[in-house]
């Protein structure tokens, strides 16, 4: 399911934005004010971000900053502020914004925008069928994995965390979500998700001179990214 998050300090705004995105089916999660968002982000991975520009402690603009800084570049971020001068918009979009809308809401136009960037941002979301990236094939209704053109055995949760990391490219993906997506809880010990990345890493050979690269973000999480040619670079040892 796609999980949003909403920074968004007034209640009666907050509800003009979850309740359109529940009825379109997406997770939401609010925050009313900028450090609690970043502290939740420690834990939790979100597919899109709404933003309102002025919140306590951290405004829109610097939460922004911080998920483009330590995130990723490319997960779809609005901003959602009555802040509608034409300079506003320019800095916002300037800021690293994907879209900008300004207070009152219309609710359908919310719910177009943000299928709209979801769709741009995650062309395989909703895809049945194969995702193909490099040399991998994951055929999603058999759940098997090819790497060019030879099968791969993966036990049912390796193939899971396959499917998560080849679905985020370029997004890291917190200890906590990993462990809540595969094991429908937070509560256990976070080497699991070590061990289990360190045996896919092997299986699969996730490696530069495959095209990808699986890196550790230290203290977060993981992070798979495409490389535009394969390389012949040294690897760290990472676990």
């Amino acid at each position: 399911m796609v999980r949003i998050a909403i920074l968004e300090d007034d209640p009666v705004h907050a509800q003009a934005i979850q309740a359109p995105m529940v009825e379109a089916g997406y997770a939401c999660q609010w925050f009313v004010d900028g450090r609690a968002l970043l502290r939740d982000l420690q834990r939790n991975t979100y597919d899109l971000f709404i933003l309102d520009w002025q919140v306590p402690h951290l405004d829109g603009a610097e939460v922004l900053g911080w998920i483009r800084r330590n995130l990723s570049a490319t997960v779809p971020v609005i901003f959602v502020t009555s802040r509608g001068y034409e300079q506003d918009i320019v800095e916002g979009l300037q800021a690293g914004a994907d879209d900008y809308m300004v207070k009152p809401l219309r609710p359908f136009e919310l719910k177009a925008r943000v299928s709209a960037l979801l769709r741009r941002a995650y062309p395989d979301l909703d895809k049945p069928d194969n995702i193909e990236i490099g040399p991998y094939v994951l055929q999603q209704q058999t759940r098997q994995v090819t790497r060019a053109g030879e099968p791969i055995e993966l036990k049912p949760k390796e193939f899971a965390l396959t499917l998560l990391l080849f679905r985020n490219i370029g997004r890291l993906l917190t200890h906590d979500y990993l462990l809540q997506e595969l094991w429908g809880t937070s509560n256990i010990d976070s080497r699991t998700v070590t061990t289990h990345i360190s045996q896919l890493r092997q299986k699969l050979d996730l490696r530069p001179h495959n095209g990808v690269k699986l890196t550790p973000v230290y203290g977060l999480g993981y992070r798979l990214e495409t490389l535009e040619a394969p390389s012949t670079e040294v690897e760290e040892n990472l676990p």
